[in-house]
């Protein structure tokens, strides 16, 4: 009997030690030692946040933003174009995968080009399997993604992107939540903070801005120095409908934003067809169908 009784207690023991092995640590959001830059934030296209009845989430991105130390928030009042444009999706998991693969190849092809790929990748814990970060993640539970794209105002090109998929929050948003609690604090955090799926977004949000800040030693190598200023600053023009800024001036070609009516944008006197590159606040530029603005 008593062999039986303690076979039964180290069955238990092991058990009980696998199921601890087997979870997941909470995750926690990455801290940088010197900002890489300002950020402008704006909503991509796939908004998956409204089918939680949650608004948009850039209060947010701009807490995990301050709180990491890794970026400072853009003010159009300094008439300097901000560094980076910081992209942010969320949604199913399939549609936030297709919008990052996208971003993915153009991102990792200037990091070889730039040589900062490999030393980049061994100084960023499991970095080995970056290439492959934003793969299938399987599984038949509910997942909820986000990513987020940094993207160059200067052209228009991504140059890092994050990408994070939560089936269980792992963090604790109570007693404060050490820096997710402050991330959380706001108006738009408290929100997110109180339903299981907003903590789920909130979750997978820090993923993804963790791994755009892990990038961050690499991304000055892959920033365009700024173009000189205009002699002399052309009218703005005004959308007079929601509408889209395109890279090329094709309505198939990638969008860099969206653009909502009564937007101000600067044309910068290049046109092709029925379309006109313009200049937004932040310093992107991009191309806008002329029937869409007055």
């Amino acid at each position: 009997m008593l062999r039986k009784t303690l076979a039964f207690a180290a069955l238990s023991m092991a058990s009980t030690a696998a199921l601890a092995a087997d979870k997941e640590p909470p995750v926690t959001l990455n801290k940088c030692e010197t900002s890489y830059g300002t950020v402008a934030l704006v909503d991509g296209d796939t908004q998956g946040w409204t089918k939680y009845g949650l608004s948009s989430p850039r209060e947010l991105i701009a807490a995990m933003a301050r709180e990491s130390g890794c970026f400072a928030l853009h003010d159009p009042a300094s008439g300097k174009p901000a560094t980076f444009l910081m992209n942010v999706i969320a949604g199913d998991k399939e549609e936030v995968d297709q919008a990052i693969e996208k971003a993915k190849g153009v991102a990792m092809e200037g990091l070889v080009r730039s040589g900062a790929a490999s030393g980049m990748l061994r100084g960023i814990p499991g970095g080995g399997s970056m290439l492959g970060m934003f793969g299938g993640f399987g599984g038949k539970k509910k997942v909820v993604a986000a990513g987020i794209r940094l993207i160059s105002p200067a052209n228009g090109q991504t140059v890092a992107s994050g990408s994070g998929e939560v089936k269980k929050t792992t963090i604790s948003f109570g007693n404060g939540g050490g820096t997710i609690g402050a991330v959380a604090s706001g108006a738009t955090g408290a929100a997110y903070a109180g339903s299981k799926d907003g903590q789920m977004l909130i979750e997978a949000f820090v993923k993804a801005f963790n791994g755009i800040s892990a990038q961050g030693p690499s991304l000055a190598s892959l920033v365009p120095p700024p173009a000189p200023a205009p002699a002399a600053a052309p009218a703005a023009a005004t959308t007079a409908v929601d509408t889209k800024m395109h890279a090329a001036a094709d309505l198939k070609s990638a969008t860099l934003r969206t653009v909502r009516a009564g937007t101000a944008l600067t044309p910068t006197g290049q046109r092709q067809g029925l379309f006109v590159e313009v200049q937004d606040s932040f310093g992107t530029k991009g191309w806008v169908s002329v029937e869409d603005m007055r």
